[in-house]
């Protein structure tokens, strides 16, 4: 197995391959040569573009060759998630067995805003059915490892696309986060997840194309670092004239907003969100991390939010927000042939056929009288925000669960004693996709097993720059590079 690429930064990457140090070639055929060797282990990849990315990569080198203008992500190897991120003419099974067969005619508008960029697409990353819980596993393909333990869930769910970038099978990857589809599977691989404002990142769904906002629905980069980021996001974020909530391009470059000082800027920090239970280990990892931002000058102050609603309260109105997503998807399958809960309930999971079911119950009065409690949260992170220039907290309330072995894993009904919804509750990042806000996963630090521990950044709404600065001014204090060595070597036995 070739290892000279695996850990190489796709900002170094793309440097290398413009200046004609490294051939694209070289780099795609090292990468599928990493992923044949280690995606068996891990279970990362659920297809791939093999003679595709090759015949790509062969096509960036000579253009390169013959002196003409490439693209920031030139020859770089990127993967994309196996959900709504259509990649036309390439299989896309919504990590659900009755999809199987499923082939788009359109790229979604991110994927293609990568490929004109010069990224090469490798593949599609596993993800649960729809992305209906923060576990990545499914009744199709199975669950995906985190690298730093191959007993143990990758988090989803973007989970396929989290562990290949921490396993070295390429430097950007994907993802789609609706409560922390990214940031989740970030925090449980060691890897950089980023969520930019909703409306930056264009999505062109159809035929409905006000799908994704309730709750807001975000793709974005996972990565290494997060100067990768930033470059990933300077080029998915576009406007398009198509998605009715798309921003206007902003005309921010992220890498170079990224690199200013946060000296001090005032950080908020909450170890529970008021009401989640977090267990010890986590917490202890997390408080320890909070001297990365004091040490590159901001200023650390611990506040209460002043939710007035419960955690179970709060993951209960998220599944009721999905559950009618869910039910309209449903619905507009059924009526492109395919009926989901008719002759393929057998090949669902419960948990996605109650969701799916709960929401074709939900009256359009109550469905809108759920957005009160939405304006609630909203206003007490703005209160948050009316004082400070960012909040941090936990990413999530535990280390990385053990996978089941009937393509059901489910994260934990219990922390702490208390009860929490076993798809969703544990995390505590789903209340930020009720306004929108930008917000990240980075890093912490390891806990006492050695799992990856993550810590959520959030900003105001559209203020990308302050969030990409703190996550960046923080990985120059604490960086976690090293942390990926003891992944590879788990990973070579």
């Amino acid at each position: 197995m070739n290892d000279d690429f695996a850990y190489v930064s796709a900002v170094e990457l793309a440097r290398r391959i413009r200046a004609r140090e490294v051939s694209p070639v070289a780099v795609v055929s090292s990468l599928l040569d990493r992923i044949d060797a280690i995606n068996p282990k891990i279970n990362a990849f659920v297809c791939l573009f093999r003679d595709e990315a090759l015949a790509k990569a062969k096509a960036a080198e000579q253009s390169l060759n013959s002196g003409r203008d490439v693209g920031p992500l030139h020859g770089v190897p990127v993967a994309i998630k196996d959900l709504f991120d259509y990649k036309a003419g390439a299989p896309n099974t919504f990590g659900c067995k009755p999809c199987a067969g499923f082939i788009p005619e359109v790229s979604a508008t991110y994927v293609q805003a990568l490929e004109d960029a010069g990224a090469i697409i490798l593949g599609k990353t596993n993800t649960p059915e729809f992305g209906h819980k923060g576990i990545t596993d499914n009744l199709l393909w199975g669950p995906t490892s985190t690298p730093f333990d191959l007993t143990r869930n990758a988090g989803g769910s973007s989970g396929g696309s989290a562990a290949a970038v921490a396993a070295g099978l390429v430097p950007l990857a994907q993802g789609s986060d609706a409560g922390g589809s990214i940031r989740i599977p970030a925090a449980w691989c060691g890897v950089y997840g980023y969520k930019a404002s909703y409306g930056r990142v264009a999505a062109v769904y159809r035929p409905d194309g006000f799908l994704s906002h309730t709750p807001f629905i975000h793709a974005g980069p996972l990565t290494r670092s997060v100067d990768d980021a930033a470059l990933m996001l300077n080029v998915m974020a576009r406007h398009h004239p198509r998605d009715p909530l798309s921003l206007p391009d902003s005309g921010v470059d992220y890498q170079q907003a990224a690199r200013r000082s946060i000296k001090g800027l005032k950080i908020a920090y909450s170890p529970d969100l008021d009401v989640f239970p977090v267990d010890d280990n986590v917490a202890r990892v997390v408080e320890a991390a909070l001297e990365g931002f004091r040490q590159a000058g901001a200023i650390v102050v611990p506040v209460k939010l002043g939710l007035k609603r419960t955690q179970a309260d709060l993951s209960a109105l998220w599944n009721r927000q999905m559950s009618v997503l869910y039910a309209e998807v449903a619905e507009i399958f059924k009526r492109a042939g395919l009926d989901l809960l008719g002759d393929h309930r057998n090949a669902l999971p419960p948990e996605f056929i109650g969701l799916i079911e709960g929401g074709g119950q939900i009256s359009a009065l109550a469905y809108k009288l759920d957005d009160i409690i939405r304006t609630e949260v909203v206003d007490c992170f703005q209160d948050v925000f009316d004082r400070y220039d960012a909040l941090v907290t936990p990413t999530l309330a535990t280390s990385p669960v053990r996978n089941a072995s009937d393509g059901r894993t489910l994260g934990p009904s219990k922390v702490n004693g208390i009860m929490v919804d076993p798809c969703i509750g544990w995390c505590l990042t789903y209340p930020v996709n009720f306004g929108g806000n930008p917000a990240a996963s980075i890093p912490a630090g390891l806990d006492d097993l050695g799992l990856p521990v993550g810590l959520q950044i959030i900003g105001r709404r559209h203020d990308d720059s302050t969030v990409l600065a703190i996550s960046r001014a923080f990985e120059q204090q604490r960086p976690w590079a090293s942390t990926y060595p003891q992944a590879a070597r788990l990973l070579r036995d």
